[in-house]
């Protein structure tokens, strides 16, 4: 169990080290008796300090929480409890799906609705421009697997293997607060 602590434009003291240590420790035993490692950076940003936190669970699930406070301690505990919260969701779902059994992503519900939208103006010189790019492994899963690591995360999107199917499926939270499904096999 490894837990790096790092600060940006601040010293992170060795009290605030040591609760960090404890409370991730506390959380993740509370819910699972496995192992862990993660990720704790407090940054100073003007008056506010951020904190990002990053668990990686031995099982494959990672979860990430950021808050802005006032100061550095406040910061951290919000992220603490978002975190907290994320491993209870985790570990409520897992107990839902064991009592439930096996449930195959084809009975899931999907729906598309579209919202009427106005044409925009875009200029001739427009030109959008790459600002980011990652890589990532995608996973086979169901689709309830996939929006339960959305919820465990702050991504806006999963993109994932289909279990059922073997596509690439993608689950996205929508503007609303819901989530949606994209599943190109179904197109046919």
């Amino acid at each position: 169990m490894s837990l790096t602590i790092s600060g940006k434009h601040m010293n992170i003291g060795e009290a605030l080290t040591q609760r960090i240590t404890e409370r991730i420790e506390e959380a993740v035993s509370k819910y699972f008796h496995h192992g862990y490692s993660g990720q704790a950076t407090l940054e100073k940003d003007g008056n506010w300090y951020d904190c990002d936190l990053l668990v990686h669970l031995d099982s494959g699930v990672v979860l990430q929480a950021k808050a802005r406070s006032g100061d550095a301690p406040s910061s951290f505990e919000d992220a603490a409890d978002k975190i907290e919260k994320r491993l209870r969701r985790y570990k409520r779902r897992l107990k839902d799906h064991h009592a439930h059994g096996n449930v195959k992503s084809d009975s899931a519900y999907y729906s598309v609705v579209e919202s009427p939208r106005e044409e925009e103006e875009v200029p001739d010189d427009f030109n959008p421009v790459i600002i980011a790019e990652s890589t990532t492994t995608m996973n086979h899963q169901t689709v309830a697997q996939a929006v339960v690591q959305l919820d465990l995360t702050d991504h806006p999107f999963v993109i994932f293997k289909n279990a059922a199917n073997g596509e690439t499926n993608v689950v996205y939270r929508r503007s609303d607060g819901n989530i949606g499904w994209i599943d190109p096999s179904r197109g046919d």
